[in-house]
């Protein structure tokens, strides 16, 4: 029986990894302790899922308390990205594994910091990429491996977020570079890591290009330049595009999104926590779109981009290689996009050839069907049968945040950004 703690009692904590572990998995994993500077997030959870009525509770500066009176195994850290750092170094330093959301850092000195605690530590670092999970995606990975497409010269990946999902990063807290890291990393980051494990390449060099176009100030669909506001309380919200999109004058229009807290931090009165801030604050300055050039070290390109303000959600992934090429193109958010969405498929373009379209087998669950089966790989042990790693480590996730560090830093300082400056001296790959 493994025991766990939790570091950061938030949504995504309580549906990713608390519910599956206090039910589906859960005579094998027992949940010891629940820390967050926050005790009414505890609350929520308590009345949520049950079965944590009776689990030890602790403030965030708690941990070693923590670590003392529930001995745990495992530490979960879903914590705001800028602290998943510090719970991630004290569990090393106790000898803990962790199994850290996405992105494991907010920059990649801090990676490296990891990186080299774990080296002296007898705990071990998993990095829950839930991307690589998707059933699309495994099968990407299926025929790269065969050989279907070559050695692989090229990628361009074009990612869309719509306007209700790509405003809602500008509400919150990932507004603010300080505390995310900005979207290139916290978003990015994992498209970053899907490439380099489909690649199973490194990046050596990004150049990339990018602007605050949409939010902030100066933004074209700012009613009115005031700070302060709140979605719940704005003069001016019926004149918001962004507002008026998805919700009604009588506020009667209910969104579902996964990656959104918002409706239960409102009911729950969070501390210190608004996810309704106007994205139009003077305050916000991280980029909402960006086109980046990404150099590997076997000799790949990537060519990418993503813009945060869309008319709908997805991408359009192609694969380029000396024998073929992939195409695939996802609609993300059915319910959300206004026209009716293809099924995705999956064609091969051998280069000398017939195309090949491929169906592939879907499952359910978040994130494409990726969530139940990384929750199985994190609770259960890796399925053995599975040919190919997967699960992610914490180099796999130094490599993501510095290429998304490496993407804000070209467009700041209008250069090509070297992957290994952002770490140390030494490669991180020992």
């Amino acid at each position: 029986m493994r025991r766990i703690a939790v570091c950061g009692v938030s949504k995504r904590a309580i549906d990713m990894f608390i519910k599956p572990m206090t039910q589906r998995f859960a005579e094998t994993n027992r949940l010891v302790g629940l820390l967050d500077s926050d005790s009414k997030r505890f609350a929520v959870c308590k009345e949520q899922v049950q079965e944590t009525s009776n689990v030890p509770e602790y403030k965030d500066d708690e941990f070693d308390r923590m670590i003392a009176e529930v001995s745990p195994d495992v530490i979960i850290v879903t914590s705001r990205d800028d602290t998943h750092v510090h719970y991630i170094l004290k569990a090393l330093e106790h000898d803990l594994d962790v199994v850290t959301e996405k992105p494991m850092t907010t920059t990649a000195r801090d990676s490296q910091r990891i990186i080299d605690a774990e080296a002296s530590s007898k705990g071990k670092v998993t990095v829950t990429f839930n991307y690589r999970y998707s059933p699309y995606h495994m099968k990407i990975k299926e025929l790269i491996r065969e050989g279907n497409i070559g050695t692989i010269t090229s990628v361009d990946l074009n990612w869309y977020i719509d306007t209700y999902h790509g405003s809602s990063y500008f509400q919150r807290w990932n507004r603010r570079r300080e505390y995310s890291g900005g979207l290139s990393i916290h978003k990015s980051s994992h498209h970053f890591d899907l490439i380099n494990w489909w690649l199973e390449q490194n990046p050596v060099e990004v150049f990339a290009f990018g602007a605050l176009h949409y939010f902030g100030e100066d933004s074209v669909y700012n009613p009115a330049k005031e700070d302060d506001r709140y979605c719940q309380t704005c003069q001016v919200k019926h004149r918001c595009s962004y507002y008026m999109r998805w919700n009604t004058r009588s506020e009667s229009a209910m969104v579902q999104d996964d990656h959104i807290e918002s409706d239960l931090a409102r009911k729950s009165s969070y501390t210190n926590y608004r996810p309704d801030q106007c994205i139009f604050d003077s305050e916000i300055e991280i980029e909402d779109t960006y086109t980046a050039t990404v150099r590997y070290d076997k000799g790949a390109l990537l060519s990418y981009s993503i813009n945060f303000s869309l008319p709908y959600e997805g991408y359009r992934l192609a694969i380029n290689g000396t024998k073929g090429r992939i195409e695939t193109t996802e609609f993300h958010a059915p319910s959300r996009v206004p026209f009716p969405t293809p099924e995705q498929t999956i064609d091969y373009f051998p280069l000398f050839g017939s195309k090949e379209t491929i169906h592939v087998v879907k499952r359910g669950g978040g994130h494409g069907g990726g969530d139940p089966v990384i929750q199985e790989d994190i609770f259960l042990g890796v399925d053995p049968l599975r040919e190919y790693d997967i699960l992610s480590g914490s180099k796999d996730g130094a490599y993501a945040v510095a290429t998304g560090e490496a993407v804000w830093k070209s467009v700041k300082e209008k250069r090509p950004i070297l992957v290994e400056e952002l770490l140390t001296s030494q490669p991180i790959i020992q």
